[in-house]
């Protein structure tokens, strides 16, 4: 993988680093519920909301993708690439060319948080500098839905099942304190038919009181 960036890359602030695959192998499971086109679409809208959270962060300062591909991600943003090895070993290998850049501050963030904010992660942000680790587990409570690493070290991602409690146990096994952030736009991601219809849900019920 290779990285450019601006030259102020080393400023103060945080990198988001945001996974995703090619758009076509994303979200498989909804295929039951949507037609291929209509997914991919939803794919891709779902990232535009990350990104334009993350680049309305106060505390973020740089955006990264990792990715097989660029697809529509606009052309100021980065995209490392993502050799398919497994989303854990591609988060390692950004994370530890981050740190070589002296950037020690990154938020990990899924691609598919359709209400994320701003704000929440700026919360991911600062719950990360007390003790060096934050973590925004999943409505279920048991996956990792975002985390925040402010830190010098390199730390091992546990992306999968049980991810939370696997991310806990790393964070402790490299001094860190962490610190687990409940959010409502970091808890909800988009995995089942279930998750689509309350979506959907959601978004008629905006429309209703607009």
């Amino acid at each position: 993988m290779t990285l450019t960036v601006h030259d102020d890359f080393r400023r103060r602030g945080a990198c988001a680093l945001i996974a995703i695959k090619e758009r076509e192998r994303c979200k498989t499971r909804l295929k039951e519920s949507v037609n291929d086109s209509t997914r991919v679409e939803l794919v891709r809208a779902m990232l535009a909301a990350v990104l334009a959270a993350a680049a309305g962060a106060q505390a973020v300062h740089q955006t990264i993708v990792v990715s097989p591909e660029r697809d529509q991600v606009p052309a100021a943003i980065p995209v490392l690439a993502d050799t398919g090895e497994s989303l854990n070993a591609a988060l390692a290998q950004a994370h530890c060319m981050l740190r070589d850049l002296s950037c020690h501050e990154v938020v990990v963030l899924p691609a598919d948080l359709p209400q994320i904010t701003s704000a929440e992660i700026d919360a991911l942000v600062r719950a990360g500098h007390t003790g060096g680790f934050s973590i925004a587990p999943d409505a279920a409570g048991t996956g990792t839905n975002a985390l925040c690493l402010v830190s010098t070290q390199p730390f091992e991602f546990q992306f999968g099942p049980d991810s939370q409690r696997l991310h806990l146990q790393e964070a402790h096994r490299r001094g860190l304190t962490p610190q687990i952030v409940r959010l409502p736009g970091l808890a909800f991601d988009i995995d089942s038919p279930a998750d689509l219809e309350r979506l959907q849900e959601q978004q008629w019920r905006t429309r209703l009181r607009a």
